[in-house]
């Protein structure tokens, strides 16, 4: 294929990508199976990376992410993003209303009214029709520039199509984590034994500060855009510019109205009251803005809000209910988790039998006592939570609940580490809890995937004796299993075959398996990717472990922890007798070139050309060999931006050659 072949290629792949992007996440609507589409997507990746001078900013590739950001400038923004007044009543909303009258000095301005949604405010900015620069709110001054990170949400446009457009322009939408997304996630997490997220507002605003934007991409953020910004715009109105915003492609909430009079603002609030709890997002309440554009200039602003917008907040939600007991639950890692049981209570649409205690810390704030009511709220979290205790109606008899000192599976004393909230068991090789959360977390779907294995089987092969470690799952026999109450030739067949197919999971997964505390699976698959094999990983230090991309302290002192571990190493060389892989299979690389033969490179930093990994890719298609980590042997640091000092002086100590991104494309004869 010829360069200008593999242009016009290009090209068309954007559009056609771009198409069927739009269709399906705003219309709702599908033309071509998800096949067909990773088909496109995947040539076009493929063309990219044969011809890196053909991507461009708006390439529908950028919403995959794999830019990874160690640090997020600070950007001033152009126009403030200031806060909002807020009421929580219908006659403070009646004196807002009288104010406008009195500023305007007529009463036939009319109202915009939206949804306020609980998200993360962004401001994004367009040049030319593409996406340029996104930018979170901060202070309302300045705020983090996140442009990689924003370039994943897909009802985002990277490029708009049209003849009116004009040459610069901002919008402002909420970022948010869908309900389904949210829990989602959640449920997995619970499964692996990781702590719950607390609600899909935090989780967004999380995601949208990590390092590497493949892993934004995963989290499957959505934004609603609610604000057009310029200095060449032809919209009169709010309600103008949001029919504009729609014409051009963004995602805009279809649940706003124009309301001719205060009114009718009250009629939105009340039909948005129950009906905001079907959307696919949380919300607290709705904006209500004069809709006119030079009426908004006329009113003008107070030094910290817009005088003509103001929000109504709607009362969450809460409910007294008897609390019947606190049980204690312990996952996987030992953590103890305590959870209120109540008496059934109906909120926000669902009966409430549960809530969650989080800690002892919680317990102790909200100052519980046994018997007590308690009041329930449910907004965005996973369960409901208790915000309060009913004093009135407090037996003066009751006794302060006190936080368990002994595990209450194994009845071992329990510890907490300094600076943390969270009580654990150490008896991690003999609470049952413990070890058979660690099998079921080696099983999950994600890790080993082990067909015809759940729950109910592991409790049977863990009292029975016959399975205390994954490792025992691979030497299980046929009458082993067939012994197992429900268990016939079939299903004793379908286990063992499940069992003996694991063996074919990649190192990220197996990694992502053995349970290392705070190794989620994209942290297992960052390490695997960056050490490629577990002695590598077994070995490395403190400084080389934090290296890694999305590796902190935090995880990297728990990597070393767990390989310090003996049962732990005996674990691993039981699971690699049994079969399991423990490296990154090199997968065939189609070479462009032998200009790299036999030199050895290391990639670190943030780079202007490419993504770590597409530089990697393109040192292994020139010949060149990748390494995890700076030694004598080495020959080549290619050094980025924000590169870590102690790697880069590590190299000047052992003379590494250390050369720029420039200099690395003149070695393959690229400029």
């Amino acid at each position: 294929m010829t360069f200008a072949q593999a242009e016009k290629r290009v090209n068309e792949l954007i559009e056609k990508i771009n198409y069927h992007n739009d269709l399906y996440y705003l219309k709702d609507q599908s033309e071509i199976s998800d096949l067909e589409f990773d088909g496109l997507l995947v040539e076009l990746i493929n063309l990219e990376q044969a011809y890196p001078q053909l991507k461009q900013d708006f390439s529908p590739t950028q919403r995959v992410g794999g830019a990874v950001t160690k640090n997020f400038p600070n950007v001033v923004h152009k126009y403030a993003m200031l806060s909002l007044g807020n009421t929580y009543s219908h006659e403070e909303l009646e004196e807002f209303d009288k104010r406008v009258k009195k500023l305007l000095e007529r009463d036939d301005y009319q109202y915009f009214c939206e949804l306020k949604f609980d998200g993360v405010a962004l401001s994004v900015t367009y040049e030319n029709g593409v996406l340029k620069q996104a930018v979170t709110r901060g202070d309302g001054t300045k705020g983090d520039e996140i442009t990689a990170n924003a370039r994943t949400i897909r009802t985002l446009p990277l490029k708009i199509k049209s003849e009116s457009l004009p040459a610069l322009f901002e919008v402002r939408g909420e970022v948010f984590m869908p309900n389904n997304v949210f829990h989602e996630l959640n449920k997995s997490r619970e499964s692996q034994g990781e702590a719950l997220l607390a609600n899909p507002r935090n989780t967004a605003s999380g995601t949208l500060k990590m390092q590497d934007s493949a892993v934004v991409a995963d989290r499957k953020l959505d934004c609603y855009i609610y604000s057009l910004l310029g200095e060449e715009l032809n919209s009169t109105s709010q309600s103008t510019a949001m029919l504009g915003l729609e014409k051009w492609g963004f995602n805009v909430s279809p649940t706003y109205r124009k309301c001719a009079n205060i009114q009718e603002v009250f009629e939105y609030i009340a039909y948005w009251e129950t009906r905001r709890f079907e959307l696919p997002l949380e919300t607290d309440g709705i904006v209500v803005k004069v809709d006119n554009l030079d009426d908004q200039q006329i009113l003008g602003f107070t030094a910290k809000s817009p005088r003509w917008a103001i929000a109504f907040k709607y009362q969450s939600e809460n409910k007294p209910t008897l609390l019947k007991e606190i049980t204690y639950q312990v996952g996987r890692t030992g953590a103890i988790t305590p959870v209120a049981n109540l008496e059934p209570v109906l909120l926000a649409g669902t009966t409430v039998k549960r809530a969650s205690l989080h800690n002892a810390n919680e317990i102790e704030r909200l100052g519980l006592c046994e018997g007590d009511t308690v009041f329930i709220e449910k907004g965005g979290e996973i369960i409901p939570k208790v915000t309060g205790v009913d004093l009135a109606k407090r037996d003066p008899k009751s006794q302060p609940v006190i936080f368990v000192k002994l595990c209450p599976e194994c009845q071992t004393t329990l510890e907490r580490k300094d600076g943390e909230a969270v009580h654990y068991c150490p008896n991690s090789k003999g609470c049952p809890p413990q070890i058979k959360g660690r099998i079921q977390h080696f099983i999950h779907r994600n890790a080993l995937d082990i067909d015809s294995l759940g729950g109910r089987t592991i409790e049977q092969l863990f009292d029975s004796g016959l399975v205390l470690t994954p490792a025992d799952l691979y030497r299980l026999t046929y009458e082993d299993i067939s012994n197992l109450e429900g268990f016939k030739d079939l299903s004793t067949r379908n286990l063992l075959t499940g069992i003996e197919n694991s063996k074919k999971a990649p190192f990220e997964k197996v990694l992502f398996a053995l349970g290392i505390r705070y190794v989620g699976r994209t942290v297992a698959e960052k390490l695997a990717q960056h050490f490629l094999t577990i002695e590598r990983i077994a070995t490395a230090t403190y400084e080389e472990l934090i290296e890694a991309p999305e590796i902190g302290e935090r995880i990297a002192q728990s990597v070393l922890d767990f390989f310090e571990e003996e049962d732990n190493k005996a674990l691993i060389a039981q699971l690699k007798e049994a079969g399991l892989c423990f490296e990154v299979k090199q997968e065939a690389v189609n070479l462009i070139s032998n200009e790299l033969d036999g030199q050895s490179f290391l990639v670190s930093g943030v780079f202007q050309n490419f993504s770590r990994e597409d530089l990697k890719s393109t040192i292994k298609e020139h010949g060149g060999k990748l390494v995890s980590s700076i030694s004598g042997k080495l020959d080549y640091l290619i050094a980025g931006d924000k590169m870590g000092p102690a790697k880069l002086e590590k190299a000047q100590n052992l003379n590494v050659t250390i050369i720029s991104e420039l200099e690395f494309l003149d070695m393959i004869g690229r400029k």
